[in-house]
This record gives structure tokens, C-alpha cells and sequence, in this order.
């Protein structure tokens, strides 16, 4: 072979591989992840939607469903279980997109193409809390790799700071990926597709947590914090759910109160003005929901639904 098809060869091969880098670095290889506690990054929403059951590997087909309906739309995907911990067939999504925001009203013929073509209907309410960090969508690459890396440092924020923070939801609008997961109010985040008994329990369990956050705010005015609930592993499957005495209870948050605990005064709290927040405001959650820890590389909404 001449040296000059040699030559030709190799410029070809550097060129590819240079390119393929390339596209990977823009795709968001090394973009920085900064998880944040405060405001979400959505108002209220309405939004359309199919609930599905099955590995979360196969939600690209409900993604890519929803876009062709309302491509201007924003896509969103809610993911209610941890598939370390659930059977694939077994974990829990709803995908879509978002029909409205705030005070905006959805576009009725929108709203009924969606219908006609089997969607359902819901609604978020706006939370004042959330855990929360975004990642570039530039390329089909970039859904892989936010996953794959927004993932992890949520599970490690959350854990560290012992956080009850469910379920975890993706939203895909104007170039980012917006993760988050609330803080509070978590039973509104379940479709109604998921089992009554558990949006009862969730409910109950937000109306306790509400009622033992007065009763801290009394007896420690002091400004001590008020320990969050670690108890995200529990699930709410009617199978293991189990009564708890009264008393154990609050033999256990007397204990809890005593130890290490996390407050919004303890976080960093951003409000859209990059002000730090200045009351401290106790975490609660639902911690008797099943629970959705972060996973790894085994969870990502990918919108073409493919590895």
C-alpha cells in the first residue's frame, strides 16, 4: 500500500475520532452538576399523560408519542420507583407533556388530540420546595449521559442531607433537562393511576409530619431543627405496610429530635434572586410513599427509548 493511502488512512481515522469526541463533550460529558434545594423550576402544571408499568428503558416510545402530538410542547417524564429495588416490569412512569403552566390555559384542540389519542389528563401543584439540577439536551446523547450522571449526585445530595424527596420528575424544555424530586407534598406528584391506598397513606402521612412540625415549633423555639424522617426505603405495597403504635412513634421522633437534623436554614436554599432564604422552615415528606432512591445506569427517560 503507498504511504500516501496510509497517510490518508490515519488523517481519516483521527478525524472520526475526533469528531466522535466532539460530539460527546457537547452532548454534556463534562458539564457541572449542581443539585440545589429551593424553588422548582416549574409553576403548577397541567399536563397529559400515559402511565405505564415496565423497565424505564422502554419510556422513549411514550416520549417520542407525546412530542409528535404537541412538538412545541414541553415533554415530561415522572418515574415513582427505584428499579434496584422494583422488578422492571414492575416500576412505575407516567410520561408526557405539559398542556399548561401557572395561570395559562391549555389549547383546547391540543388538549383534545392528547385525549383522542388516549392520554389522560393531571395536575402538579407548585411546591416551594424541591430538590433540583438541570443538564444540557443538545443531542439524543445527552438524555444517556444526564441520566447517567444527574442520577447519582442526586442520590448522594439526598442521602447526605437526609432528604424524603419522591418522586423524581424530568422535564425537556428550551435546551435543558430539569430534574427535580419535591420536598413536600409528595401524594399530589401520584397520578391517579396509582393505587388509592397508597395516596391515602401519603396524604395521612403529610397531615402527621404537618402536625408534628407545630408541635417542634412550640417546644423548641429555641430554633433547633427539626430531624427529617429517614425513611425512604419504606414501601407502601399493601403487603408491607404495618401499624406503628403511637407511642413508638413518638418515642422515635424524641430520639430523632436529639440527633443530627436538616433544615432549609442547613441547605443551599437559591431563590430565583440567588437570595439565601431567611426563615428555617422544617423538611417533611411522605415518607411512608414507596420510595424512589436515585438509581444508576440502569434508570434514564431516554427520549429514544434506547441504550
Amino acid at each position: 500500500m503507498p504511504d500516501w493511502v496510509s497517510l490518508c488512512v490515519v488523517i481519516s481515522l483521527l478525524i472520526s475520532l475526533v469528531t466522535v469526541a466532539g460530539y460527546i463533550l457537547y452532548s454534556g460529558l463534562l458539564t457541572d452538576i449542581i443539585v440545589l434545594t429551593g424553588s422548582p423550576p416549574v409553576k403548577k402544571i397541567t399536563f397529559a399523560y400515559k402511565f405505564k408499568e415496565g423497565p424505564y428503558k422502554n419510556c422513549g416510545q411514550l416520549f417520542k408519542e407525546s412530542h409528535s402530538i404537541g412538538p412545541k410542547l414541553s415533554c415530561i417524564g415522572v418515574f415513582y420507583d427505584d428499579p434496584k429495588k422494583v422488578p422492571g416490569p414492575q416500576c412505575r412512569y407516567a410520561v408526557g407533556s405539559i398542556l399548561s403552566e401557572g395561570k395559562n390555559q391549555a389549547d383546547v384542540e391540543l388538549l383534545k388530540s392528547y385525549e383522542t389519542s388516549g392520554f389522560n389528563v393531571f395536575s402538579f401543584p407548585e411546591v416551594t420546595h424541591v430538590v433540583a439540577t438541570s443538564f444540557p439536551h443538545r443531542t439524543h446523547l445527552s438524555v444517556i449521559l444526564g441520566v447517567r450522571r444527574v442520577y447519582p449526585r442526586l442520590e448522594h445530595y439526598i442521602k447526605e442531607r437526609r432528604l424524603c424527596a419522591h418522586p423524581f420528575l424530568q422535564i425537556y424544555r428550551e435546551g435543558q433537562i430539569q430534574f427535580m424530586a419535591p420536598l413536600a407534598r409528595q401524594g399530589d406528584f401520584y397520578v391517579p393511576e396509582i393505587r388509592p391506598v397508597e395516596r391515602r397513606l401519603s396524604e395521612q402521612e403529610e397531615l402527621h409530619s404537618d402536625s408534628e412540625v407545630s408541635d417542634s415549633n412550640s417546644e423548641y423555639s429555641s430554633g433547633s431543627g427539626v430531624l427529617l424522617s429517614d425513611s425512604r426505603g419504606t414501601s407502601l405495597a399493601a403487603s408491607s405496610v404495618h401499624s406503628v403504635p403511637i407511642q413508638d412513634q413518638g418515642d422515635r421522633n424524641n430520639r430523632g429530635r436529639s440527633s443530627r437534623g436538616t433544615s432549609f436554614k442547613d441547605l443551599d436554599w437559591e431563590q430565583t434572586g440567588g437570595q439565601q432564604a431567611e426563615r428555617e422552615e422544617p423538611l417533611h415528606g411522605d415518607s411512608n410513599q414507596k420510595s424512589l432512591e436515585a438509581p444508576t445506569q440502569e434508570w434514564w427517560g431516554a427520549v429514544g427509548g434506547e441504550e
